[in-house]
Parts: C-alpha cells; structure tokens; sequence
C-alpha cells in the first residue's frame, strides 16, 4: 500500500486520468473528489463489498442447465435435401 500525505486543495493523481482531491478534513472524516471517466467505475469500500457479495449469491445459486443434444439448424428455405 502506498501511503500519501496530503492537504486540503491537494490532489494524487492515479494514471493520467483520475484524480483525488482532498476537500475537506473535519475531526476523523476527510471528504475526497474524485474525477475519472465515466467508464471507471468509483464505489465506497462497503458498496462495492456488498456488489462482489451479491455477485458470487448470484453465481452460486444459478440453476445448472441441462445437456441438450445438438441439432443442425433447418434451412430456412425448408428444401431438406440441401446442405
């Protein structure tokens, strides 16, 4: 883990596209901007905790599908004789 200092006004750069700004720091709670692009997604820890967990219940109790056998699909002409 690599461990900043920074203050107020100050920002961290993560690559050259997303961006931590510290905004405030009041007693033991620090408020952060972050800009990203929109295709990064940004979750506060326990948000994301709860998606990967909902994620794996999902995974989890999905129904096993049965084994169908395979067919060739119909000519959609409907002349069976041609392949």
């Amino acid at each position: 883990m690599l461990i900043l200092s920074r203050k107020v006004n100050e920002k961290i750069m993560i690559g050259t596209d997303i961006s931590i700004s510290v905004i405030e720091i009041r007693g033991d709670q620090v408020k952060l901007g972050v800009e990203a692009p929109a295709a990064v997604k940004v979750y506060r820890q326990e948000v994301f905790d709860a998606i990967m967990r909902e994620n794996r219940a999902a995974a989890e109790s999905a129904p096993a599908l049965p084994n169908l056998p395979l067919t060739k699909p119909e000519d959609p002409r409907g002349d069976k004789n041609h392949s």
